[in-house]
């Protein structure tokens, strides 16, 4: 179950990596149902968000590439996500400003479904995601929110939401702890 408080069950994290399945995670089928991205992987395991911002701004330097001008006036969620008591998950998303304004996607708690779901609502659901992989080691602020041990990398993934029409309605940064996950994508030859 997605949360927004810590664990404080006491229970001895759970170090096995998390699958992250990344062509199921996205479907219709699982945020057009109201269900969090995140239920198919997480298997009973306790997931929570732990930070939340939501703000109004700019779009960082590489969501503002993909934005175009739409990046200049945006919302922005930022969350940390831990698993079961230990941070594996920095992710910030960026939403153009005049899509959103007013809607749930501007509050704390987006509803069934998150921000995919609001948006299809809108008349601008996601119907195809673009995903970008790369790895680093990790910035020292990186390093400090998720906790990480001296010569742990982080994988970077860029994730576009694209609407009908070509319209980018999110742009998502996010940082993983590489010792955390195993990315999976599965899908039609």
């Amino acid at each position: 179950m997605l949360t927004t408080s810590t664990d404080t069950s006491g229970r001895e994290p759970d170090d096995r990596p998390l699958r992250r399945r990344g062509v199921q995670r996205l479907a219709y089928e699982q945020w057009g149902a109201g269900r969090s991205v995140w239920e198919a992987e997480i298997a009973g395991r306790d997931l929570a968000v732990d930070r939340l911002d939501v703000r109004e701004g700019a779009a960082s330097e590489m969501a503002g590439q993909i934005l175009g001008p739409a990046g200049e006036h945006v919302w922005i969620r930022s969350r940390r996500f831990v698993l079961d008591g230990k941070p594996v998950l920095l992710s910030t998303s960026y939403l153009p400003a005049p899509l959103v304004e007013g809607t749930a996607i501007t509050e704390p708690d987006t509803g069934p479904g998150g921000i995919y779901a609001r948006l299809a609502e809108l008349g601008h659901g996601p119907v195809r995601f673009r995903e970008e992989v790369r790895s680093r080691m990790p910035l020292p602020e990186e390093t400090a929110q998720l906790g990480l041990p001296a010569g742990t990398p982080v994988m970077l993934i860029c994730r576009t939401a694209i609407a009908d029409e070509g319209r980018v309605v999110e742009v998502n940064e996010m940082v993983l702890d590489a010792a955390a996950y195993v990315l999976e994508y599965d899908f039609d030859a």
